[in-house]
């Protein structure tokens, strides 16, 4: 099980894999699922809906701290 998995796992997220990409699956309908592929530029829209957004972001910079991704904020 990978780091990233572990995360989501004890936040009660469920994470599917791909070849290319882990999918994490928010709660909340109004939250797109998280897709953090292993090359290349991922997009989410969580319409800043709580907790899933700060969630999100939990993920995002625990993966930045081990890796090279950049987390923008708009």
């Amino acid at each position: 099980m990978s780091f990233v998995e572990r995360v989501c796992y004890g936040l009660g997220y469920s994470v599917e894999k791909d070849e290319d990409a882990l999918i994490v699956i928010p709660e909340c309908s109004l939250v797109e699922p998280l897709i953090i592929e292993r090359n290349g530029r991922g997009f989410v829209k969580t319409n800043l809906i709580e907790p899933c957004h700060t969630i999100y972001l939990l993920i995002l910079h625990s993966v930045a701290a081990f890796g090279s991704v950049s987390v923008l904020e708009d």
